[in-house]
């Protein structure tokens, strides 16, 4: 009970300190996690964190995977909200550039990326590119707040805002399908698994957030559900959209509720804004819990595997290379300025999907006995920790001084 309070103490405690300091949340949240967790095995007299999220037997929050469910669930409401947010009409200018972010910069990504784990690190070309496909996201979870704190041009908003929410997704199906590719050995068999799995994502995300999203607007319209129902009725059917599309394909969960925000969110809806404002408020809380627990999750031995200059390197070429060059690539005669493109490349802070579905996908494959597997999960935190830092540190004085204030 006292974990489980003091996360969510500490979490809003974070949120307040971030507020007052015009930082993104996420860079107190981690470190608090870390504080909490591996490194709090270090000065505690019997080498236990103060708060550990899996349950081993002796101590922890969330039996067995559980805390992965939990933490798919969260991931569902914040990226709905996200979508909630999204218009048609904001991306009249810069629609090519945003459709060309989420193909072109993501191809860029997972190739380079993959390549650079893989010569860097001397990792297997299977572990390599699971690395690259996590980081394709970037993430509502850390770019809303930096959005929050800085007043931006409104093209360059816009284009982090929507990139940031329809990349999860896509990161997300790269990820699943690299996973397979791995548990399946390889060759015919993953070709097979591969096709079948891509088209049952993209099929069950896309028909269930499309078709339940026009029914809750339709249920809302006729006031077939009464107003002190609406958060509530509304959280209801975001869950179940997300475990029922989950069920028939895995990760298609993350597809159907963004589909179905983006719906709801440009349908002329009487409650929308009260909708949102609900939402908001509800994604603050998960995002802060979140945080806390998947860094607190992390071992301090598996941090230490990772800390080295190779590693700096790699994150070296992922932030000041790969990004940039998917950015410019992605925005090749397009409207935007050098100034805005120089910005959009500084700011790629990878977020909350990338540290759960990493996470997740790096004990299965401990337990699967794959080469290397062990690192997926301390390497992504590096770059998610790594970026945030970056960004929660010089967003605001690099906006200013490339002009896009």
């Amino acid at each position: 009970m006292i974990e489980l309070a003091g996360i969510i103490i500490l979490g809003i405690l974070a949120q307040w300190f971030a507020w007052r300091f015009k930082i993104p949340a996420i860079l107190p949240l981690i470190l608090i996690g870390l504080l909490v967790g591996p490194i709090a095995s270090l000065y505690t007299e019997d080498g236990s964190k103060l708060i550990e999220p899996i349950w081993n037997g002796e101590s922890g929050l969330f039996p067995g995977e559980s805390l992965f469910y939990f933490v798919s669930l969260a991931i569902g409401i914040i990226l709905f909200e996200g979508g909630l947010t999204l218009r048609r009409g904001e991306i009249l200018n810069v629609g090519p550039v945003i459709v060309k972010l989420i193909t072109v910069a993501v191809i860029i990504t997972f190739v380079g990326a993959g390549m650079a784990a893989h010569w860097i690190l001397g990792l297997s070309w299977q572990i390599s590119l699971l690395f690259s496909g996590l980081i394709i996201v970037t993430g509502p979870t850390v770019i809303t707040p930096i959005l929050r704190n800085i007043p931006l041009k409104k093209d360059v908003s816009t284009i982090l805002k929507w990139e940031g929410i329809l990349i999860d997704p896509i990161g997300a199906l790269v990820a699943v399908l690299v996973f397979e590719f791995i548990s399946a050995g390889g060759g015919e068999a993953f070709t097979t698994t591969a096709l079948v799995e891509f088209g049952k994502i993209v099929l069950f995300g896309f028909t269930f957030g499309f078709t339940f999203a026009k029914a809750l607007a339709f249920s809302i319209k006729s006031k077939i559900i009464p107003h002190y129902l609406l958060n509530v009725f509304t959280l209801a059917t975001v869950l179940g959209v997300f475990v029922l599309a989950d069920h028939f394909a895995h990760e298609s969960g993350l597809l159907a509720v963004v589909v179905m925000g983006i719906i709801m969110g440009n349908t002329n809806l009487p409650n929308l804004k009260e909708l949102l404002y609900f939402k908001e408020s509800l994604s603050i809380l998960l995002i802060s819990i979140l945080f806390i627990l998947l860094a607190a999750n992390i071992n301090f031995e598996n941090l230490m595997m990772v800390f080295n200059w190779n590693t700096l390197i790699l994150f070296a070429v992922v932030v000041f290379v790969v990004r940039p060059l998917g950015v410019f690539m992605s925005s090749y005669k397009s409207t935007l300025q050098t100034n805005e493109k120089l910005f959009i490349s500084w700011v790629g802070p990878r977020g909350i999907v990338a540290a759960g579905v990493a996470s997740l996908f790096g004990l299965k494959l401990v337990d699967q006995e794959v080469t290397n597997a062990e690192l997926i999960t301390p390497l992504v935190f590096v770059i998610v920790l790594g970026t945030v830092l970056l960004n929660a540190t010089t967003a605001r004085p690099f906006a200013k001084l490339v002009g896009v204030f």
